[in-house]
């Protein structure tokens, strides 16, 4: 019975590739079992538990907290894709935090001046609040998907950060 180099899954006869993670497998290496293809993982010295996809989306869930957990988390912090959404989850949770400071001075200032603007300004407030939380359900979706999704300005300083 053989398994793959690369994830440690059991391998099936006469399949050229894994069947967990899609790697070549090398000739001769062929599991003997005859039957259902049926590939389960192998625990090893090395199993995370967590794949880097899901990782990656699970560092978006709770924002900072979790992007500075899968920062410091020993299997985590070494895979670069891992570390790329965990830092890119960090930046973007400031965003809305410090947009959030400026929408409410802006929304005191024109107050200020006039009254009425507020209930102009109070929808567009929930829209923008509406389109942060929609994009912050894109990018762990894209983490899942086992894309780098670079958002402009953060993206780059992330993937700096990544390695």
């Amino acid at each position: 019975m053989g398994f793959c180099t690369k994830c440690g899954a059991t391998l099936t006869e006469g399949s050229d590739y894994c069947g967990s993670c899609g790697s070549q497998v090398a000739p001769g290496i062929q599991a003997a079992a005859s039957g259902p293809q049926v590939v389960t993982t192998s625990p090893s010295v090395n199993s995370t538990g967590l794949t880097s996809n899901i990782a990656g989306a699970l560092a978006y869930v709770l924002g900072l907290i979790t992007g500075i957990v899968f920062l410091v988390l020993e299997p985590y912090k070494r895979d670069r894709f891992v570390r790329f959404h965990a830092m890119q989850s960090v930046l973007f949770c400031v965003a809305p935090f410090v947009f959030s400071i400026a929408w409410g001075i802006v929304v005191r200032i024109m107050i200020s001046i006039s009254g009425w603007t507020a209930v102009v300004l109070t929808p567009i407030g929930l829209v923008i609040s509406l389109a942060f939380f929609l994009f912050w359900l894109f990018l762990m979706y894209q983490a899942y998907s086992q894309r780098e999704y670079r958002i402009p300005f953060i993206g780059a300083i992330a993937a700096k950060q990544a390695g």
